[in-house]
């Protein structure tokens, strides 16, 4: 497998790489694992079932996996890539996420979803500790605004909601740039989706 820091140039303008298949196994794995937390947990709520998915989704859970299925072994990437510690850290995930678009592309979705719920999550995550694990994201985003002399900010606003239940909208910027966005039934935990969906985009770990 060939990360885009080992890419070549295969036409004028075009590197081969992974890079594709990245963006399409990520909205596959994203497909699967939703049905998959949707059919196991019939009585929760979407809010609850988001939460969850993306925890299992996410960077630092998929470099994992990758790890687990040996996926480093096979990894072509430039060494020169070390140096630079936030885009290494995901170079596992990504390779993890092209093996599911190179999956689907060749043998369709019911045999790419029986792959990674029978090879991936059902062996490799316990999801109970998933659940059960509290990750602080808005800390990780601010801690992450530090080191990288970036402005963030949150603006929580309440959506019109039932008559005894409150929810609350949370936008997550960088500068003046808007990231993400989350929900929740409280204003702390609308942020902490909002920083969580942040270090997705954003690849923080």
């Amino acid at each position: 497998m060939r990360h885009t820091s080992a890419a070549q140039e295969k036409r004028k303008g075009f590197l081969e790489s992974n890079e594709r298949l990245e963006y399409l196994g990520d909205a596959v794995l994203g497909v699967v694992v939703a049905e998959y937390l949707f059919n196991k947990y019939p009585f929760k709520d979407e809010g609850f079932l988001t939460e969850v998915r993306s925890r299992i989704v996410n960077r630092e859970n998929l470099n994992q996996l990758s790890k687990k299925i040996g996926l480093e072994e096979i990894l072509e990437y430039n060494g020169h890539l070390k140096g630079n510690k936030q885009s290494f850290k995901s170079i596992y995930g990504d390779a993890l996420e092209a093996l599911v678009g190179a999956v689907y592309l060749d043998k369709g979705h019911q045999f790419t979803k029986n792959f990674i719920l029978k090879k991936l999550i059902i062996p490799h995550v316990d999801i109970d500790m998933v659940i059960s694990t509290d990750t602080n994201f808005k800390s990780k985003v601010i801690e992450w605004s530090q080191k990288e002399n970036k402005k963030l900010s949150f603006e929580v606003v309440e959506l019109d909601s039932q008559k005894h239940f409150k929810k609350f909208e949370a936008k997550l910027f960088v500068g003046k740039k808007e990231i993400s966005t989350g929900y929740g039934l409280s204003k702390k935990k609308a942020e902490q989706a909002a920083a969580e969906k942040c270090c997705q985009v954003l690849k923080i770990e």
